[in-house]
C-alpha cells in the first residue's frame, strides 16, 4: 500500500512538470544501475524517503545509492547506512548542482541541477532528473549539436530540441518520467557551462517550430545532406508537408559531403542474391547504378532493392550514392551523413557563418513552417 501511494505520487508530479517550466529525465537509461556516487557541486539538498527525516546534503558531501534485496540502498557518512523503496533528493536553493558516477565508472561524471529521485525497478536503480526546461535543452544542444559553433546555428538547435521535447513530453509518462537521456529520446549528458549554448537557449527560451495548422513538427535533423536534403516519405512509413526534398548548396563542403566504399565484386553479388535478386540466363548483369539526385530505390534490370535497407544492411553513412564497378571491386561513391530528413546540420552551420539568422535557417530547411511560442502551439 506504502509504494503504491509513492507510485501515485510520483505520477501526479510528473503531470505537473510541463506547467511548471520542468522536465522529468530519466538518466543512464540504457545502462542497467547497480550502484551510484552523487556529490553535491553546489548548494544544498534534502535526501526524503517520504518517511523518515529528511537528511541534509552539503556543497562537497556524497551519498551512494546501491541496489539491495529489491530496495535501494543508502550509504552517507552523516547518516550511516539503511534502506527504502525510494528516495529524492530536493535542491534547497534554488542553484543546486550535484554529481553522478554510475556502476563504479571513475571516468564519467556528469553534473546535473535540480532535484533527483531514485527507485528500484526489475533489479536495477532507476533514476529521474527534475530540472528547468532551458537547462535541459542547453544540454541536449551540447549533446547533438556540439560546441564552438556560430550563436545562430546553436540557436536553430535549441528550437529543434525544445519543439522535439514538447511534442514528445508524455513519450515516458507511464514510467512515471517524460523523456529519457537516450537517443531514443534526445541525447543529453547533464548540464552544459557553455556561455553561448547558454545564451542562446534563453535567447530563444519557449520558442518552438510548428506547421502551418500550429501542431510541433518532427524536428528531424542529420548531420550532412550531400546537397539535397530527402522527403521524408521516402525514409518513413508517412510524409509530412515540411519535410520535403530541399536543394542545399551549403553543406558539399563540409567534411561529411563526400565518401566511398569498396567492397569485392562477389560479395556485393551475393548480397544481391540474398536479397531476391535472380540473374537473367541470357544476360550479363549490369549492376552499376547512377544516383545524381536522391532517388527511393536500387535497380538493376527488373530488380528493385530500397536504399534504406542497403544502407542499413551496409552500415553506409548514407542512401545518397552510385554504383560503379572498378575490375573485381564495386565502389560506392556517396553524399551526405544520415537520413537526409529536415535540417542538415553542417549546411546550417554554414548558413550561420555567412550571416543567416536561426529563423531563415529553419525556413530554408522546413516548408510552410511557423515559429512562436509553444504557448501558441495546438495541444
Amino acid at each position: 500500500m506504502y509504494r503504491r501511494f509513492i507510485i501515485i505520487q510520483l505520477i501526479l508530479v510528473l503531470f505537473t512538470t510541463y506547467a511548471s517550466g520542468q522536465v522529468k529525465v530519466r538518466l543512464f537509461a540504457a545502462k542497467p544501475l547497480k550502484w551510484i556516487v552523487i556529490s553535491v557541486s553546489e548548494g544544498k539538498y534534502e535526501l526524503d524517503t517520504y518517511h523518515d527525516k529528511p537528511l541534509s546534503l552539503l556543497k562537497g558531501e556524497t551519498v551512494i545509492f546501491a541496489f539491495y534485496n529489491g530496495v535501494v540502498a543508502v550509504k552517507s557518512n552523516g547518516a550511516g547506512s539503511f534502506t527504502c523503496d525510494s528516495l529524492i533528493m530536493k535542491g534547497m536553493t534554488g542553484t543546486d548542482i550535484f554529481s553522478v558516477r554510475i556502476n563504479g565508472d571513475s571516468q564519467t561524471e556528469q553534473f546535473y541541477d535540480g532535484d533527483l529521485q531514485c527507485f528500484s525497478d526489475l533489479g536495477f536503480l532507476v533514476l529521474i532528473n527534475s530540472c528547468k526546461i532551458d537547462k535541459y535543452i542547453a544540454g541536449v544542444v551540447q549533446a547533438e549539436g556540439g560546441t564552438g559553433r556560430n550563436i545562430e546555428y546553436i540557436k536553430t538547435q535549441a528550437l529543434l530540441a525544445r519543439t522535439y521535447m514538447y511534442r514528445y513530453f508524455e513519450r515516458h509518462s507511464i514510467d512515471r518520467y517524460n523523456l529519457c537521456d537516450d537517443t531514443h529520446c534526445q541525447a543529453y549528458m547533464g548540464n552544459t557551462s557553455n556561455l553561448l549554448i547558454n545564451k542562446a537557449v534563453l535567447e530563444t527560451s519557449g520558442l518552438v517550430v510548428m506547421g502551418n495548422d500550429s501542431s510541433l513538427i518532427m524536428s528531424a535533423f542529420h548531420s550532412n545532406c550531400g546537397g539535397e536534403t530527402e522527403s521524408s516519405e521516402n525514409v518513413w512509413l508517412s510524409g509530412r508537408p515540411y519535410l520535403k526534398k530541399v536543394i542545399d548548396p551549403y553543406c558539399t563542403g563540409s567534411r561529411s559531403a563526400r565518401w566511398t566504399k569498396s567492397i569485392p565484386a562477389s560479395e556485393w553479388e551475393k548480397y544481391l542474391k540474398n536479397s531476391g535478386y535472380t540473374q537473367g540466363s541470357n544476360n550479363k548483369p549490369d549492376y552499376s547504378f547512377s544516383q545524381l539526385t536522391r532517388q527511393k530505390n536500387y535497380r538493376t534490370g527488373s530488380f528493385s532493392l530500397p536504399f534504406t535497407k542497403i544502407r542499413d544492411d551496409l552500415d553506409l553513412r548514407s542512401t545518397f550514392f552510385s554504383v560503379l564497378f572498378n575490375g573485381d571491386l564495386v565502389i560506392l561513391k556517396g553524399r551526405g551523413y544520415g537520413h537526409g530528413v529536415g535540417l542538415c546540420q553542417e549546411g546550417a552551420m554554414v548558413m550561420a557563418a555567412k550571416g543567416f539568422d536561426y529563423k531563415q535557417i529553419l525556413k530554408f530547411y522546413y516548408t510552410h513552417i511557423i515559429i512562436s511560442d509553444i504557448k501558441n502551439a495546438r495541444k
